[in-house]
């Protein structure tokens, strides 16, 4: 018989449950916070109250949706970490009394191994095809960019990582600086959809091996702006899509240079995307291009699995599960944790 998992994540600013049996996902229910907007960013203790507030009502439309009771639960998966400690804990927390009250075991996940285990979630009716073994993943999100060799469901290796700002840091960063709302990668990538990529050329870092950096990037664009804000205020206003298309084209360039690099270095041609980032119009046709150009099979999840969810942690949870890998009523969450 398939196992039931309940899910449930809280790294950042989004409260998510789900209900996953076997690989059949049942409901993974969201609830995003509105209130760090007007600060520009996620506020820890802001993010903390609010999934205080929502872990109840989430889990119980996560189950509800899904059809299943308290009882029918095999083992409840959650975040440990990296994140937010605050919000962590409330998970965690949450966790830990659902599987004790139960007595049904507890799991713990990598937010990240999450992330790219995200390729393997089924819906109902809806079978699609998953990575083989070995294939490469470019995890990309508001904290990370890296590059991870997936050997097996619960034995991933980075071959390549950021040593300072991730592409979603970049994206939100330079998107502020132009005067758009938190979070700005999304309407970076919706201006830039009517702007010209080339009109504006900015410098790409030079990382040994398989490295990220964008934190240069990030200086560069804010003094560019400002040279030419001097030469003519309205400068952002009369170029802003011009500037969000030949922005996210240097992202998106940096992104794939290393990954290309990687994919010809090992030889495989099972290339995956994973994180928020990978929601991105510029990167996800990118891929695209990189399956006809290298001749690659190309992954590409869902929308709805791409940011935090909960739905990811629940997959994870059922590798783990199989295995028997649980922990006790001592775990504490991680704010930083190694995939």
């Amino acid at each position: 018989m398939n196992p039931i998992i309940l899910g449930i994540e809280s790294s950042c600013d989004d409260t998510s449950a789900a209900i996953i049996k076997g690989d059949i996902i049942l409901s993974n229910v969201v609830a995003g916070q509105k209130v760090h907007e007007e600060y520009g960013g996620v506020v820890p203790e802001l993010a903390s109250r609010a999934h205080q507030q929502n872990i109840i009502p989430v889990v119980h439309k996560a189950m509800k949706d899904a059809g299943v009771k308290s009882g029918d639960v095999s083992a409840v998966a959650f975040t440990r970490g990296p994140g937010l400690m605050g919000s962590l804990l409330v998970g965690t927390s949450f966790a830990k009394g659902f599987a004790l009250a139960l007595d049904i075991p507890l799991i713990e996940v990598n937010h990240l191994q999450a992330h790219v285990l995200a390729h393997f979630i089924q819906e109902p009716d809806q079978k699609h095809e998953v990575p083989e073994f070995p294939f490469l993943c470019l995890l990309v999100s508001g904290g990370n960019s890296q590059i991870v060799l997936v050997h097996d469901f619960l034995h991933m290796e980075i071959i390549g990582q950021t040593i300072d700002d991730a592409a979603g840091e970049a994206f939100d960063k330079c998107a502020k600086v132009i005067g758009l709302p938190y979070p700005g990668g999304p309407l970076i990538d919706k201006l830039a959809q009517e702007g010209d990529p080339e009109a504006f050329e900015f410098s790409k870092p030079r990382i040994a091996n398989f490295d990220y950096s964008f934190s240069g990037l990030k200086t560069s664009f804010l003094y560019f702006l400002r040279d030419n804000v001097k030469k003519d205020p309205d400068f952002i206003e009369r170029h802003k899509n011009d500037l969000c298309a030949s922005l996210q084209k240097t992202i998106v360039d940096i992104l794939m240079d290393k990954l290309i690099a990687a994919a010809k270095k090992t030889g495989i041609k099972e290339i995956a995307l994973a994180g928020g980032v990978s929601a991105n119009s510029g990167l996800r046709q990118a891929f695209m291009e990189g399956e006809e150009k290298y001749g690659w099979n190309i992954y590409i999840p869902k929308f709805g699995y791409t940011t935090d969810n909960a739905a990811m942690i629940a997959i994870t949870g059922l590798f783990k599960y199989q295995k028997k890998e649980f922990v006790g009523q001592e775990v504490a969450p991680f704010a930083r944790m190694a995939l």
